[in-house]
């Protein structure tokens, strides 16, 4: 898996503190198969319960919205029980779908700390993660991609708490900035089953690195909407960002790696 992240030049790594849940608009992707009642490889290796926490990671994490395109059930499709849904690389569709998304390469690792257990690593919460494709598109709800389930896909921390996934840029489209999705679960089975949510928040990028990475081709469409929808005046973010922002590294093409931590309540679970 290190291997996998480092070709694309790196993920980003999101830790989520202490978090407890609308967007807008309107395709392409191998299948990874893996029903949702199997225990999978964890997507990012690291090495276990290393990883340095500072008492900034255990700050109370924002809740947002989980937007009008979750497919998890509660607004229409659910992908949380579908086979294949557990899985790294997120590009492709899956569970009989097709189509690939585009984008320019992308890596985001999630980090999970457990506030009751004194904002400790915690292994095996799961991670559902969701966004729109280079052009603005949720798989399964906008015009041109509703027979599309790519950019969406759950994994299962390690002992360190974290979860990585392989995926493409989000595009900018009217109305928001630009971001990820998220939703975390007690365990697997709780996503699969409609279980209770731990957490349902977002990712932010920097706003130096969607200028670069909306100024290549394939983007043209970001790059116009970008400048309309500052973090200021986004609907989400306008409230602060800073716990949001996703830390880069990574070359824009070559392929990025967002990193974030997130610490969540996760009780007895």
């Amino acid at each position: 898996m290190l291997g996998l992240l480092g070709g694309l030049g790196g993920v980003g790594l999101l830790t989520l503190a202490g978090c407890g849940g609308s967007d807008g608009p309107g395709a392409r992707g191998a299948r990874v198969p893996g029903p949702a009642g199997t225990t999978p490889t964890t997507a990012a290796a690291t090495t276990a319960a290393t990883t340095p926490i500072s008492p900034a990671d255990c700050a109370p994490f924002p809740t947002e919205t989980a937007g009008p395109f979750p497919a998890d059930g509660s607004n229409g499709p659910n992908v949380l029980n579908q086979e294949g849904v557990v899985r790294v690389d997120l590009r492709e569709s899956f569970g009989g779908l097709r189509g690939t998304a585009a984008g320019s390469p992308l890596a985001v690792r999630l980090r999970v700390l457990d506030l009751d257990a004194g904002c400790t690593p915690r292994r095996g919460i799961a991670v559902y993660a969701w966004h729109c494709d280079a052009d603005g598109r949720y798989s399964l709800y906008s015009p041109g991609a509703t027979d599309q389930n790519w950019c969406r896909g759950v994994q299962v921390t390690d002992a360190d708490g974290t979860v990585g996934f392989t995926t493409v840029f989000p595009g900018a489209y009217p109305g928001r900035y630009p971001h990820v999705h998220f939703e975390v679960y007690p365990s697997q089975a709780a996503a699969a089953g409609g279980g209770p949510k731990l957490c349902t928040s977002q990712l932010a990028f920097p706003e130096d690195t969607c200028a670069a990475v909306y100024a290549q081709p394939g983007y043209e469409t970001s790059l116009r909407n970008f400048p309309q929808t500052p973090a200021a005046r986004d609907n989400v973010f306008r409230d602060g960002i800073a716990q949001q922002m996703a830390v880069m590294s990574g070359a824009t093409g070559s392929g990025l790696t967002a990193t974030l931590t997130l610490a969540v309540r996760a009780g007895a679970v």
